[in-house]
């Protein structure tokens, strides 16, 4: 006999639409080895989500954990913070 698993829920990132000036500033932090994700905080309800930022290859973690209607705002903040900052 064989026994079926269930799966397990899934986290789904919300959805969102680019501008191209927020493409612009992300395609350039990129470019510059400055990453900024989203991953699901497994921890916590479905609907919050942590900000992983990787500079060169080291990776921070924010300690904050937002949900699905400002974890995109928070994104582009960051990148826009470390856009102004290095683009002179």
């Amino acid at each position: 006999m064989y026994k079926k698993w269930q799966k397990s829920a899934s986290k789904q990132p919300p959805k969102k639409s680019w501008s191209p000036e927020e493409m612009k500033i992300i395609g350039w932090c990129m470019n510059k080895n400055i990453k900024v994700s989203i991953s699901p905080d497994w921890k916590d309800s479905l609907t919050r989500w942590q900000i992983e930022i990787n500079i060169n290859g080291k990776t921070h973690i924010d300690p904050n954990r937002y949900g699905d209607d400002i974890v995109y705002d928070k994104f582009n903040k960051y990148y826009k913070y470390y856009y102004d900052k290095h683009n002179k």
